[in-house]
């Protein structure tokens, strides 16, 4: 773990904000949702922590609140699954054709971590070992060539959150039909070997203007050589996997390292995950993708490497949003967009 540092407090001034919290359950009061399970409680959730700050909070669950100048001073934008191609940037472009400063990276960084293809590229760059992949465009040529010698693979969106859209094959027909369905459904795919094992999260943070690692945690499947479903995640299916703490000293080292290679290649980017897949068989650690502006949900490991500070979560959210406030100017000033 990094040095030991203490949750931020908003100041008086960052208080008086009005900041605009836009995701596409904001306005959520029931159970899980039918499609998006427990992420309408986890949008639910935020809106009640960020209230509980004391900033003037405005909600939002469309986009089109920021087509014209809002009388906002900040966004605080979770609108990452807008049920188009790439939605992740759309909020960020927003905000910057309006000039309103917001949580988080810009949307070139966004695009970035989203597309999987070239994180990985990322990775190589930064000396971080991947598992070799390929990437199939839409409408590129479907080239068995550059698909790695593989007796599994995984095939899923390039752009995927949460397991959405994931499958597997054992040869090259099962991975044409795949990527073919995966077109079919606007999205362009990558391909890579199945590892057998289970994957490292590795939850970072701003604190002092640098990049700070929250413990890491480790999700351990029943089956590792099993996927994780959409459905798993988001609590539409029984779990057949637990995250806790990492507590060997050397690993908890290693895969801090690793993300400390990356984080140049992001920052700033206020909050975020990096993610590895450690090989059960062998122990080896292979880079697999980064989240960017991930989830923040109590559950999710971000929170529980806060919890394991004695943080709680809304200190968590309070110090992520103070963070991201003082580095964009707001220190003690207010900006009328709209005037």
């Amino acid at each position: 773990m990094d040095r030991q540092v203490r949750p931020l407090k908003l100041t008086a001034a960052q208080r008086e904000l009005r900041v605009l919290f836009i995701a596409k359950h904001a306005r959520w009061c029931g159970g899980l949702h039918p499609e998006d399970g427990n992420h309408a409680l986890y949008h639910r959730e935020m809106r009640q922590t960020l209230e509980a700050t004391g900033v003037n909070l405005l909600v939002a669950d469309d986009y089109r609140v920021l087509f014209d100048p809002p009388q906002i001073d900040f966004v605080f934008p979770l609108l990452n699954r807008g049920g188009f191609l790439n939605s992740e940037m759309l909020l960020p472009l927003l905000c910057n054709r309006l000039g309103v400063p917001y949580l988080g990276a810009s949307p070139i960084v966004r695009g970035l971590s989203d597309d999987k293809h070239l994180s990985k590229r990322a990775a190589v760059a930064r000396g971080v070992a991947t598992a070799p992949w390929a990437i199939y465009r839409r409408g590129a040529a479907l080239d068995a060539a550059q698909c790695p010698p593989a007796a599994r693979y995984v095939v899923k969106p390039n752009a995927s959150s949460a397991s959405w859209g994931v499958g597997e094959a054992s040869d090259w027909a099962g991975v044409r039909a795949a990527v073919l369905r995966l077109h079919e459904e606007g999205h362009d795919a990558i391909v890579e070997p199945f590892i057998e094992g289970h994957d490292i999260e590795v939850p970072v943070i701003t604190v002092g203007g640098e990049p700070f690692i929250l413990p890491p945690q480790i999700v351990e499947q029943d089956q590792p050589d099993q996927l994780r479903t959409y459905e798993e995640k988001r609590s539409l299916a029984a779990e057949s996997y637990r995250m806790y703490p990492i507590d060997d000293a050397g690993l908890v080292a290693d895969v801090g390292v690793l993300s400390r290679r990356l984080m140049g290649e992001f920052f700033p980017f206020d909050y975020g995950r990096f993610e590895f897949r450690m090989d059960t068989k062998t122990g080896r650690l292979w880079f697999l993708e980064v989240n960017l502006n991930c989830n923040l949900w109590s559950h999710k490991s971000i929170s529980l490497g806060a919890g394991l500070m004695g943080w709680t979560h809304g200190e968590l959210i309070e110090t992520i949003l103070a963070e991201s406030l003082t580095r964009q100017g707001f220190v003690g000033r207010r900006i009328d967009v709209a005037a």
